[in-house]
């Protein structure tokens, strides 16, 4: 069995230049998302500015089957 070291390092070669441009592909795909994306919604607000969270409403127990079906619709009971 001859064994070509030629082949070989066009292989290794391959191999090496497929993970560099891998690796510079994901760095550029993070870099695009982190470019892109909007700003984190969950972030501590800056300066005098207040975070408000909305609870949840309570379930209507009483009242009609419309309104019970109407807060269902809207808040996905």
């Amino acid at each position: 069995m001859v064994v070509s070291l030629r082949k070989w390092l066009d292989r290794a070669l391959f191999v090496g230049l497929f993970v560099v441009l891998l690796i510079i592909a994901a760095g550029g795909y993070k870099w695009l998302v982190d470019v892109f994306a909007p700003v984190h919604p969950y972030r501590e607000p800056a300066g005098n500015a207040v975070k408000v969270f909305v609870t949840d409403p309570a379930v209507p127990d009483e009242g009609s089957g419309a309104d019970q079906l109407r807060w269902f619709f809207w808040y996905g009971g």
